[in-house]
């Protein structure tokens, strides 16, 4: 940016200031009210425009370092995309007013102040959207991740016993999710007997059947035996009026028997003393 147009911003600078605030608390303050408290919302206003014109002076990598860690705690603190666009639009709108103020500038001049003024503008606001957008997508995703560990964990309860408790409906891709999951903790647990707890699925269907066999049959196929527990009478009715075979592995009416029935497979009992 031109030598000038940074002189007149900093020399500009308080009224800037107050007048891009002015503007900005007429846009949000409503939106934040309640939500962060006054003085935080203010000083991080303060900050906000402070960076904003700092930046001039900054080199490239610095100018990106220091806008990248203010978004980041913004986003944390729960600040919203359009409060750091809306920013950006604002104090352009102010800067461009205040710039073209004078009468006497020429028509190039003002044009040439006016893509400048764009240009960095749009640039900030750019690493801006990116930096929300990257840390979404990041959470997000360390979200999704979590939801389908959660969703489907093989859990060890004694040795060489676990069990793989399924709560919700079970579609094609979590059906993939079990799958992997369990072959994984089979080997990682060094389990050889696997308890799949079906007490929280509402629905057995043959779709779901069908993926439980198809799961009992690979942990067979890894040197394990699979317990089905948590069958529920309607459950078992449904499952005979669907002609659907779950002969092929035993099954349990709860998840104790279940456990009782591995520790029997694995040469142990119960005993109560």
């Amino acid at each position: 940016m031109q030598p000038s147009i940074i002189e007149m911003i900093y020399s500009q600078r308080e009224d800037l200031m107050k007048s891009w605030t002015e503007q900005i608390n007429e846009v949000n303050m409503e939106r934040f009210k309640g939500k962060i408290p006054e003085n935080t919302y203010n000083e991080t206003n303060t900050e906000f425009v402070n960076l904003i014109i700092e930046t001039l002076e900054m080199e490239q990598e610095e100018a990106k370092e220091m806008l990248r860690q203010f978004a980041e705690r913004l986003i944390r603190m729960g600040y919203q995309l359009s409060y750091f666009t809306q920013g950006m639009q604002l104090f352009r709108r102010v800067l461009l007013k205040e710039m073209t103020s004078d009468e006497n500038t020429s028509s190039n001049k003002v044009y040439e102040t006016f893509h400048e003024v764009e240009s960095w503008v749009d640039g900030i606001i750019n690493q801006l959207v990116d930096e929300y957008s990257g840390s979404w997508e990041n959470t997000l995703y360390l979200q999704r991740m979590a939801l389908k560990e959660l969703s489907a964990p093989l859990i060890p309860v004694f040795e060489n016993i676990s069990v793989m408790p399924l709560i919700g409906t079970i579609d094609t891709e979590r059906a993939r999710l079990i799958m992997e999951n369990l072959l994984e903790g089979i080997i990682e647990h060094r389990s050889q007997v696997v308890l799949i707890d079906i007490t929280g699925v509402p629905v057995v269907d043959t779709m779901v059947a069908h993926h439980i066999i198809q799961a009992s049959e690979a942990v067979r196929l890894v040197g394990a035996e699979c317990i089905l527990v948590g069958i529920r009478p309607e459950i078992a009715q449904t499952i005979v009026n669907l002609g659907i075979d779950l002969g092929k592995f035993p099954t349990r009416s709860t998840l104790r028997k279940g456990i009782e029935s591995g520790l029997e497979m694995t040469q142990r009992k119960i005993i109560n003393l």
